[in-house]
């Protein structure tokens, strides 16, 4: 089946978004959500993200400190560059570490923009995000996000854009520190290139096709080019098909998708 868009406006988006989406009536859309019939009813949450400014520097939190604030779940995510302009940069984790007090100050002060890793990054490139770490994405950059599907983000810092900022929370869950997740680097085809509790995720192209799964999981399947088709339903670039491992699925030539799996 195809799961539904959901297109989410934010000051940060583009008006300008790839055709294959479809129409965006001129709306400043930063988000497409893939979703269920109920926003809540799956346990990965798939976005592609769009941007013409700075996101916020910002935080999620784990599933303990969740559950505390009567969450049902922390956010850990992933991230695939699909595109993105010259000098694009994500921020991940910070050049030092800082304790508390430090963090809280700077993000009143606006030093944690100077303070963040500003990474330089490119098309194939990718980032697993674990709770804790201080993030932000950069302007210029398309990107997939596979994430667990919570909706539960702490704004450190924004730019003096009219938005609440999440201070106690977000210095709280906060493990200020330089980035070094090893699940990070540029992909090669077939490589599993994130394996964390909560998601798997895997670049998948026609040469290769789909690595055998467990039978039984459900494989959210993201197409970056060409086509591809399983029980009469094709997805093309713009689409998220959610499929049952072990289904027969069909690669048109040329065809490079991402798929995620629990």
């Amino acid at each position: 089946m195809k799961l539904n868009k959901h297109l989410v406006d934010k000051p940060w988006g583009r008006t300008d978004i790839p055709p294959e989406f479809g129409d965006m009536g001129g709306r400043r859309i930063g988000e497409i959500w893939y979703e269920g019939e109920q926003s809540d009813d799956l346990p990965i949450l798939v976005k592609w993200l769009f941007t013409s400014e700075k996101l916020s520097i910002q935080v999620h939190p784990n599933d303990a400190q969740a559950r505390q604030r009567g969450m049902i779940s922390g956010k850990e995510e992933c991230w695939f560059i699909v595109d993105a302009e010259p000098n694009a940069v994500l921020g991940m984790g910070t050049t030092r570490p800082l304790n508390s007090d430090e963090l809280r100050a700077a993000s009143l002060s606006g030093d944690i923009e100077q303070l963040m890793d500003w990474k330089p990054v490119k098309a194939g490139d990718y980032f697993y995000i674990p709770a804790g770490t201080v993030h932000a994405i950069g302007a210029g950059i398309t990107l997939v996000e596979i994430q667990q599907n919570a909706d539960i983000t702490y704004r450190l810092y924004d730019y003096g854009r009219p938005r609440p900022l999440h201070l106690e929370d977000g210095v709280e869950v906060s493990v200020a520190v330089p980035y070094c997740d090893k699940r990070s680097g540029n992909v090669e085809s077939g490589l599993c290139i994130s394996d964390s509790p909560f998601f798997k995720m895997q670049f998948v192209t026609s040469v290769d096709g789909l690595p055998e799964m467990p039978r039984g999981n459900w494989l959210w399947v993201v197409p970056l080019k060409g086509e591809v088709t399983s029980n009469g339903v094709s997805g093309v670039v713009g689409d998220c098909l959610l499929l049952e491992s072990g289904c027969f699925m069909e690669f048109a030539d040329g065809t490079e998708c991402l798929v995620a799996t629990q």
